[in-house]
């Protein structure tokens, strides 16, 4: 009858692989339990019923040990140490991968009648504290804000006219030189904004944002800039010298 190694530490740091999934889980794990027990807890991790397992004892380098048979043996009385690999092999029939594919997972679904009737809800519990966009006074503070701002943007933007030459000047970035090839709302983002075409390849784009063109330029010599960062006035043109031949 060969010897049976027992480790005195209580737990045993492994990791479970499965023959329904291609993930892999870490997993801490006492030593003192029974395989019929250690069957039941990786129910949770790889989805199989205890009664449709096989276990098999891979060590850290991946190599085969031994199957893990006995349901009432302990854990412990097995060669298993930190970094080792317990194997789960399915034998109820499900299909690899069926616990992966979430199209197969019903879905639970809500109306919105349904929704706003529930008092136990994120949208009840705001209500009843007058948070967020139920807060009249709030909100109708933020959207005469937002108005402020967006008549400040319009102001601006009816004393730029196409063509003019202009300067951008913003916190934080070099002036820029260019000129005036787009005054207006847009559709990527709310508000006015002005489509500048710069002397140099200092920009984004070729006035062409998100398939919509607004005008035309090279590549990288246009940018969209807020009205309030545009000065217009007799800016010659300068030269950045980013075209010189080296």
């Amino acid at each position: 009858m060969s010897a049976v190694t027992v480790s005195s530490a209580p737990l045993v740091s492994v990791r479970v692989s499965s023959s329904l999934n291609s993930f892999t889980a870490d997993k801490r794990l006492n030593r003192g339990i029974t395989l019929a027990e250690l069957k039941c807890k990786l129910e949770l991790v790889v989805g199989s019923p205890a009664s449709c397992m096989d276990l098999q004892l891979f060590s850290a380098d991946n190599t085969f040990l031994q199957n893990l048979d006995q349901d009432d043996a302990l854990l412990g009385s097995y060669p298993v140490d930190d970094g080792c690999r317990i194997h789960v092999i399915d034998k109820s029939g499900a299909r690899i991968g069926e616990f992966e594919d979430l199209s197969r997972v019903e879905k639970y679904e809500l109306s919105n009648e349904a929704y706003e009737k529930r008092t136990d809800s994120v949208r009840s519990f705001l209500k009843k504290n007058k948070m967020g966009k139920f807060n009249e006074e709030e909100t109708a503070q933020m959207k005469a804000e937002n108005d402020r701002k967006l008549e400040e943007e319009r102001v601006a933007a009816e004393a730029i006219t196409t063509g003019a030459r202009c300067e951008v000047r913003a916190v934080g970035l070099p002036t820029k030189r260019g000129t005036v090839m787009y005054v207006g709302q847009t559709d990527f983002k709310p508000g006015y904004w002005v489509g500048v075409k710069y002397d140099e390849p200092l920009g984004k784009h070729d006035g062409s944002v998100e398939g919509k063109r607004y005008f035309t330029c090279s590549p990288k010599y246009g940018a969209f800039v807020k009205p309030q960062h545009v000065s217009v006035g007799d800016y010659p043109e300068e030269d950045y010298g980013l075209d010189d031949e080296m």
